[in-house]
């Protein structure tokens, strides 16, 4: 619903797709709800440079309600990437004493997972083009191609894909053990950062699970799904252990 689509690059399929669906509208809900809470409650934390502050947040705002709202996968990776950058200062700039380590940190490890997602990206894109005849980077679009797998077989599209998505989605979440970069940026960050990281940045990457990564992938993600239901076990139990000895109520 409320369909918003102009050609961008048409050489490539590219295009401005934007469209609201049953998965994001809740996630757009969220973040609606939650941008003018934060404003109200860094009303008297935030001192200084007031005015970028607030460029920073409805920047971010924008690129998370882009990235809820992208059917076109560059423009989804657009305002993926595009949300690190307003984070990034709000860590580096209104932050605790190591603001600085917490903000290259984050920078680096949600940077580098995402350059597998963009190599995936172009790959499907030459796919729609051998299966449709003509490039195309709508999601759409993806839904219809029908990508090589073999079963037991690592070494196949479909599973190479499938965790190149995974990893630019697993840092998001953070799944362990790419989870090493959220301590450190929540503890670092404003009471204004740590809220929107927690409240609607981490949902990005259970996003991409359930719009890019299983229904693109499906038969790669049952014959996998198990070193997820691991890692997430795993993440749980030594969550809950590491919680017990913590006394900083912001990394618990």
């Amino acid at each position: 619903q409320l369909v918003e689509r102009v050609s961008w690059f048409p050489d490539l399929g590219i295009s401005y797709f934007l469209g609201l669906d049953g998965i994001s509208l809740w996630l757009v809900l969220l973040t609606t709800f939650l941008v003018p809470m934060i404003v109200l409650a860094s009303w008297e934390s935030i001192r200084f440079r007031v005015k970028f502050f607030h460029v920073c947040l409805l920047t971010l705002q924008t690129a998370m309600l882009g990235t809820f709202l992208s059917f076109d996968s560059i423009l989804f990776y657009v305002f993926w990437e595009l949300s690190l950058i307003p984070m990034c200062f709000m860590v580096g700039i209104w932050g605790g004493p190591r603001r600085i380590y917490a903000t290259i940190k984050f920078f680096i490890f949600t940077m580098a997972g995402s350059v597998f997602m963009l190599l995936a990206i172009i790959y499907l894109m030459f796919q729609t083009r051998e299966s449709l005849g003509y490039f195309s980077a709508s999601l759409l679009d993806f839904y219809s191609l029908s990508i090589p797998f073999v079963g037991g077989e690592f070494l196949t599209p479909q599973t190479l894909l499938f965790f190149a998505f995974c990893l630019a989605f697993a840092i998001k979440v953070p799944l362990f053990p790419f989870h090493t970069w959220l301590p450190d940026a929540h503890v670092e960050a404003p009471t204004a950062g740590s809220v929107i990281l927690a409240g609607v940045m981490l949902k990005m990457g259970t996003y991409g699970f359930l719009r890019f990564a299983i229904p693109l992938f499906p038969e790669a993600a049952q014959q996998w799904g198990w070193v997820l239901l691991v890692i997430a076990t795993i993440g749980i139990i030594y969550g809950a252990l590491v919680a017990m000895v913590q006394p900083d109520v912001k990394k618990l």
